[in-house]
């Protein structure tokens, strides 16, 4: 098993590996699917639409400020902006206090539901290199053992040798599962992160127009407008 490229030398070093080498691989399938499930779902659009965005910022630059209207192109194109401006407007007329505390709750919560799928990733990293470890610790004291156990005048360096070599395979293959797992939780954060930066640029847009609303009376402003609870992300929970 000295070419590591044959893929039948691959297998046999998996086999070799033990039964953890199972839960491993289990756990980079995982990394995997959900990588590209929050690759798809953490696209630019899924946070600010282009049209929702030149849309939004034209609204906000009339007066005076029109709430329906903003709120009529939030529900015609859904995205974490358009949920986090819904909960603004929706409280047009009252303190600007209080719109910001309806924001920042509203962006906790589109943050929770876009982190959900990354936690899954955060776990093999912290989770595959312990199983190698483990792997690795069951078979030194398998080789031990088995080293102890021969007849007077066997090879004892050449079994220890052996069974030290079987042992480290599960770290190795811990490893090869968590550093890469550990560098796409990385980035998927922050594009999470950078989406935020986005959304925020939107919402300040809104904010002097709502703020120029404090003095009318609210009944006026947003007629009918139910509370916002929901997410508008969508693909954010799996």
């Amino acid at each position: 098993m000295n070419d590591l490229s044959d893929v039948s030398n691959l297998w046999q070093m998996f086999l070799a590996g033990g039964p953890l080498m199972w839960p491993i691989a289990g756990l980079s399938v995982i990394v995997i699917a959900f990588a590209l499930e929050r690759a798809w779902a953490l696209r630019p659009g899924r946070f600010v639409p282009r049209r929702f965005r030149a849309e939004i910022e034209r609204l906000a630059a009339e007066r005076p400020f029109d709430p329906e209207a903003v709120l009529a192109e939030c529900r015609r194109r859904p995205s974490v902006a358009a949920t986090v401006v819904r909960d603004a407007v929706a409280r047009t007329g009252r303190p600007l206090a209080e719109v910001e505390r309806a924001v920042e709750a509203s962006k906790e919560r589109e943050a929770s539901a876009l982190y959900a799928n990354i936690r899954p990733i955060s776990l093999a990293v912290q989770v595959t290199p312990l199983l190698g470890l483990l792997g690795t610790v069951q078979g030194m004291i398998l080789a031990f053992y088995t080293t102890a156990q021969l007849e007077a005048g066997a090879n004892r360096a050449a079994e220890l040798a052996s069974g030290i070599y079987v042992a480290l395979i599960t770290t190795f293959a811990g490893l090869c599962v968590a550093i890469p797992a550990a560098v796409l939780a990385h980035l998927l954060e922050g594009r999470i992160m950078a989406g935020f930066r986005r959304v925020d640029e939107v919402v300040a847009g809104v904010l002097p127009g709502i703020e120029s609303t404090e003095a009318r009376p609210r009944a006026a402003l947003v007629r009918g407008e139910p509370a916002v609870t929901g997410s508008g992300a969508g693909g954010g929970r799996s």
